[in-house]
């Protein structure tokens, strides 16, 4: 039986972490988008600073592997872990900008079930990266994000079912979708992350 031997450089996995960092960060300020009396511009503003922080750290995980002759797993699955990352950070910098400019006149109380899938999604996601440089103990982190994400799907439907059921302003279903859709969409990006973290799993066992 062959083995597999790469020198480990750290610092990837420190970026990756520092990156799922920015997503915490994110995420409560999502949290706090979505609470009674929030100051919308000052959580936009800390948000569009997070996203900022999550797009330097994903260039210095490019730059890194464009200037790194071997690097810890496959340089195709690292470029994916950065990007997946940093479109979770969009996603939710694109729900929070929409809840500023749309300025919806209510939002759903159902809009916290999603954005506590999303904190959870995002402190397992962290608690994750620096688990890469062993490759151990991450078969429950997957198998949890996939579970999660299927929470989210269910939250999602019954919250168009609502949107769709009279009880909205026809303009605040439409603004509301847009919303809803952007929330949906940071989930299903934390389980494209869990499956590539699965993928390179697989490859470097």
């Amino acid at each position: 039986m062959g083995l597999k031997f790469r020198p480990v450089d750290a610092s990837f996995f420190d970026l990756f972490h520092e990156s799922a960092g920015h997503i915490v960060r994110g995420a409560g300020l999502l949290a706090q988008m979505l609470a009674d009396g929030a100051d919308r511009e000052a959580v936009a503003k800390l948000m569009r600073e997070a996203e900022h922080d999550c797009d330097d750290t994903t260039h210095r995980i490019i730059k890194q592997v464009n200037s790194t002759f071997v690097t810890p797993f496959d340089r195709e699955d690292i470029y994916d872990l950065a990007s997946g990352l940093d479109d979770i950070m969009d996603m939710m910098d694109e729900a929070v900008d929409m809840i500023l400019l749309y300025e919806p006149s209510v939002l759903p109380s159902e809009l916290s079930n999603q954005v506590e899938v999303i904190q959870r999604c995002a402190e397992l996601t962290h608690e994750a990266m620096p688990r890469l440089k062993s490759m151990r103990d991450l078969e429950e982190y997957w198998i949890e994000i996939n579970r999660l994400e299927n929470t989210g799907d269910k939250s999602y439907r019954r919250i168009l079912a609502s949107l769709f059921s009279g009880k909205y302003e026809p303009m605040d279903v439409l603004k509301l979708k847009d919303i809803v859709s952007s929330l949906e969409g940071a989930i299903d990006a934390f389980e494209k992350i869990a499956n590539t973290v699965e993928q390179i799993a697989v490859k470097e066992s």
